[in-house]
């Protein structure tokens, strides 16, 4: 059964701020456990099947000039129909007026309006973004995330096979960290996972035979990112003299997490091999195939016409 999460009310108007117009006592601990926002112009007319009570909603211009048409009575009605539904919380937009009945009705039913200085349209699109981000499924791997070239690659691998070292590498050349040993995955939508490390050793790394560095401290806050989208996957693993590994590139790997197919190498690990520099190139390269350009394609492709013209 997939775990639901839930974020604290305090959090939304932390990062939003919301105005309070009314907040029953206590609000500010209530949770929002749904990613989706809602316009209740629907609700308003009094359809209500298919609802979902769990979502916040937004009242904008149209549902603000659809109630203009009724009575005060009336519109009372119809908040008493919409708060009785236990709704988590009514954002009003900036082109919304307080309607004395909806504040009368928020009160009978104990539900926390707010007032948003930004247009419907813009609420919704920052509130599902934001609540995808803390609502989303997530899972915690063994690893270490780095932006490189501005591609977030998640480096997998066994205890001992380098990947501290080479993400230390990268920070020399002009990289970031996002985290090292724990990552939080989060699945932010149907096609984005974002990495991030977890809050108590964020921003820290392990080095055998050092300890524990803050990479902050040593090489100031442009070394280190909260957060980065997962572009790339790269699994190092010791070198096998008798393994086949690709070279050219052609076919796609990936790996799965969260639902989300995510490209992905197996690189070998050797000494002499400047992993630092070969995860630069895979970086750039994952950006040339995300706009269509494959190398690996485009040779064989011109190796087979120069074969096909030979004949």
């Amino acid at each position: 059964m997939a775990t639901k999460y839930s974020v604290m009310m305090h959090e939304i108007l932390k990062e939003f701020h919301f105005d309070v117009v009314y907040g029953p006592e206590g609000f500010l601990e209530r949770t929002i456990s749904s990613a989706s926002v809602n316009r209740p112009g629907l609700q308003l007319t009094g359809f209500y099947e298919g609802f979902d009570n769990k979502r916040i909603q937004v009242l904008g211009k149209m549902e603000h000039f659809y109630l203009s048409h009724f009575s005060e009575y009336e519109q009372e009605k119809k908040f008493d129909d919409l708060f009785s539904h236990e709704i988590p919380l009514l954002v009003l937009s900036v082109d919304s007026d307080i309607l004395p009945q909806c504040i009368e009705s928020a009160k009978k039913f104990g539900v926390p309006v707010l007032k948003s200085p930004d247009h419907a349209s813009d609420i919704l699109a920052a509130l599902t973004a934001s609540l995808n981000v803390h609502l989303g499924p997530r899972i915690t791997m063994h690893g270490v995330f780095v932006e490189v070239y501005g591609e977030g690659i998640l480096l997998l691998g066994d205890s001992g096979v380098g990947k501290s070292e080479t993400a230390i590498e990268l920070l020399k050349r002009g990289h970031r960290l996002v985290a090292d040993d724990a990552v939080d995955i989060k699945r932010v939508s149907a096609k984005s996972l974002v990495g991030s490390a977890p809050e108590l050793i964020r921003y820290f790394m392990e080095l055998r035979g050092i300890g524990i560095v803050d990479v902050r401290q040593l090489f100031g806050m442009g070394a280190v990112k909260p957060t980065e989208k997962v572009d790339l996957i790269i699994n190092l693993e010791k070198w096998e003299d008798n393994k086949q590994y690709d070279r050219m590139g052609i076919d796609e790997k990936y790996t799965n997490i969260l639902d989300i197919d995510v490209p992905s190498l197996d690189i070998p690990v050797k000494p002499g091999r400047n992993l630092a520099v070969i995860i630069e190139v895979a970086a750039m390269n994952n950006r040339h195939k995300k706009m269509g350009h494959n190398a690996g394609k485009e040779l064989s492709e011109k190796i087979y016409d120069s074969m096909v013209n030979v004949q």
